[in-house]
């Protein structure tokens, strides 16, 4: 065995080894102490004192059988932390443990197997960076909804070439540190969404009656509502129906032209209100109409041929399905999903208010 293999070995099956785990003899070594003070929390969890003494034994056992490599007892204990209940920490860590295949299939599973921790919500806030060659970096916490506000602004009318520099100068236009540059108005005006009713019949019924506290609405800008917000934004009298049918999707719209139209646009954002790109948090309102067969090799303009992707995966998609390279949107059973580069079809779950999941759960 070489001595790099004899090094990853060490890394991938540790568990024998944390059991004479010294942290000063890692940090004289020149190990990163953040890197250390998690490598004591891991040896503390396995050979540490602990009234679950036959857990502990048997969590040694399943780790070595699944061959946690140190990166994922690391993880583990990252996400068994918040829990403070001792007996509850040990439930988790057991699961994951058992969870068989490498990192990111744990971390995958994590998901499922790990409940979510009620975090309060981060106070709106903004802080300032250090200059660096005349730069300086300003970070925003910001509500929701004053985030939508501010990225539907700084998207509109984005030329060719990266998005970010573009944005930023939109950004310093608006609050009126161009004002030589152009004549944008300063100001952003606060994001109205348009209720485009996607709201399954009984959820609605229970809106109208005054009974909305409990249901919970997603906008095609990214952001939620609950029911009695909906009603309360006093919207008026006239709002847009969108139909959509079990199999199909959005009813179609037939163009000959390569550029969608408004309703067509409307009915995509509402068939997914987000790039359909896993993960991907671009909301429609800030997306691009795609072709899904595109336009170059005969795909039309129909509501089974469109969907909403942000700039980047646009751009990157295979257009070509003969040559996988970045995955690709297609059209499944009305709704649009990508497709990785070995062919499987992975939802985006970030936003999951889409007209088809909303009306016939998916």
């Amino acid at each position: 065995m070489s001595s790099f293999a004899a090094l990853v070995a060490g890394f991938t099956n540790p568990i024998e080894t944390l059991a004479d785990f010294d942290a000063r003899v890692l940090l004289d070594a020149g190990c990163s102490p953040a890197r250390v003070r998690e490598f004591v929390k891991v040896h503390t969890a396995y050979y540490g004192k602990t009234r679950f003494t036959r857990k502990q034994a048997n969590a040694i056992k399943v780790a070595r059988s699944t061959q946690k490599s140190m990166d994922q007892l690391v993880y583990i204990e990252s996400r068994v932390a918040p829990f403070p209940d001792p007996a509850e920490k040990w439930r988790l860590r057991l699961a994951l443990l058992s969870v068989p295949g490498n990192y990111d299939t744990l971390k995958r599973r994590a998901k499922d197997i790990v409940p979510e921790v009620d975090k309060p919500a981060p106070e709106p806030t903004v802080r300032y960076g250090r200059s660096n060659k005349k730069r300086r970096p300003v970070t925003i916490m910001a509500l929701e909804e004053d985030a939508a506000a501010i990225e539907f602004a700084t998207r509109q009318n984005l030329k060719d070439g990266p998005a970010g520099p573009q944005m930023y100068e939109k950004l310093m236009a608006i609050l009126g540190l161009r004002p030589s540059e152009d004549d944008t108005p300063s100001g952003i005006a606060p994001a109205v969404p348009r209720p485009l009713v996607l709201i399954p019949l009984d959820e609605h019924i229970t809106i109208m009656k005054g009974d909305g506290d409990d249901v919970i609405l997603g906008l095609t800008d990214g952001t939620t509502m609950t029911g009695a917000e909906f009603l309360a934004k006093n919207f008026g009298d006239v709002l847009e129906v969108a139909m959509f049918h079990p199999q199909e999707g959005p009813v179609n719209l037939y163009a000959t032209q390569r550029f969608a139209n408004q309703k067509q646009r409307d009915l995509a954002r509402a068939t997914m209100p987000t790039c359909p790109v896993p993960d991907c948090r671009h909301a429609a309102d800030n997306c691009e109409v795609h072709h899904i067969t595109a336009w170059s090799r005969g795909g039309l303009t129909n509501m089974n041929n469109l969907a909403m992707l942000c700039r980047y995966h646009n751009r990157t998609n295979d257009d070509d399905p003969a040559k996988p390279h970045h995955g690709r949107v297609e059209n499944i059973r009305g709704a649009p999903m990508w497709r990785s580069p070995n062919g499987y079809l992975i939802p985006n779950t970030v936003h999951p208010f889409g007209a088809m999941t909303l009306l016939y759960g998916r």
